[in-house]
């Protein structure tokens, strides 16, 4: 394929919103079709986003030949069993994190990909965009890493409703749901993409009488380098992402939309005692959208013949759930869908 790739989009939601408008900064991207479970509310979205075809059936959008590919963004729960029932139909299928409910359903989904022979890639959006390319092509420059900090609190203001006692989408465990796989993920996944699998990990939260997490802490053991993640969706935080090594630090400013990433070598003062250098702008300069990236990955990678990526790759989507599974077993939160 080296024209448009045709896409059909599962969930009308205001990320879903956001992906289109990234999207068509691609030329080659061209929405063609979506889906609802009730007519009117797939008319509607057809509307607001000029889109010829609805459908009420998942499966008959899978079949259709009015699609190449398939943007997934329905309840977590969900993930696995429609991104593997489009696969079957030979639609490569990009699918909003998290990726799946948990570990093995993720490898029930690159299986199929395996054998349908389709490109499968978690729509983790942080890790393709320039500005995390920038730290990665940078991280030499901090010599022997010794620490990865990130942290990503963000007070839910679904969080006000449950208490008032009403429990919405955000904190249900029937959709996979929690403060780990909703924005702790966005902290988690460039950890493994930089630095792989940890050898151990210790993890610590708040779960709410509903069943899934509020918070966490979980620090994790590579051996030379520690990791520490924080997390919530119960309280707010400002705090950077930083990576710290023995020649210098890179310090991102968010992690989940990284705009600016500095780098401050170490220097020897005349007392001997290691200063910091005055930080240096290695931010990337761009006019695209955000969410431009990872569509654009994805359709280079169908029109390459290729399966998956290699940074948004089926192994790194694999290790960040078996990550967020051990952790989930430490804090006691169980779904239903394990």
């Amino acid at each position: 394929m080296n024209g448009k790739i045709r896409f059909g989009v599962v969930g009308t939601n205001f990320i879903t919103d956001w992906v289109i408008n990234g999207a068509r900064q691609d030329k080659r991207f061209e929405l063609t079709a979506v889906y609802s479970r009730t007519q009117e509310t797939a008319d509607t979205f057809a509307a607001k986003h000029d889109i010829p075809y609805t459908f009420t059936s998942l499966e008959e959008m899978a079949k259709s030949t009015l699609i190449d590919a398939v943007y997934i963004a329905s309840p977590n729960f969900l993930h696995a069993s429609q991104s593997i029932l489009c696969m079957r139909h030979g639609k490569h299928v990009l699918c909003e994190k998290p990726f799946a409910s948990n570990a093995r359903e993720a490898h029930e989904m690159i299986n199929a990909s395996q054998e349908y022979k389709v490109t499968l890639m978690e729509a983790m959006k942080p890790t393709l965009t320039p500005n995390f390319l920038a730290v990665r092509d940078n991280l030499d420059r901090v010599g022997q890493v010794r620490r990865y900090f990130s942290s990503y609190c963000q007070y839910s203001s679904r969080y006000d409703k449950y208490k008032e006692g009403i429990v919405l989408n955000a904190f249900k465990p029937e959709l996979s749901n929690g403060a780990m796989m909703d924005i702790g993920i966005y902290t988690l996944y460039p950890m493994v993409v930089l630095f792989g699998r940890p050898r151990k990990i210790d993890a610590s939260g708040v779960v709410l009488s509903s069943g899934v997490d509020g918070q966490g802490a979980v620090n994790f053991d590579y051996g030379d380098l520690n990791a520490t993640i924080l997390y919530s969706k119960i309280a707010n935080s400002s705090l950077p992402t930083e990576i710290q090594g023995e020649d210098g630090n890179i310090f991102l400013d968010r992690i989940n939309i990284i705009k600016k990433v500095t780098y401050a070598a170490r220097q020897d003062s005349a007392s001997g005692k290691g200063v910091q250098a005055e930080p240096e702008d290695i931010s990337a300069l761009t006019d695209k959208d955000e969410y431009y990236y990872e569509v654009k990955e994805f359709i280079d990678l169908i029109q390459a013949g290729k399966r998956e990526s290699t940074i948004n790759s089926h192994t790194h989507s694999l290790i960040t759930l078996e990550i967020m599974d051990e952790v989930r077993r430490q804090l006691g939160v169980v779904y239903p869908a394990d």
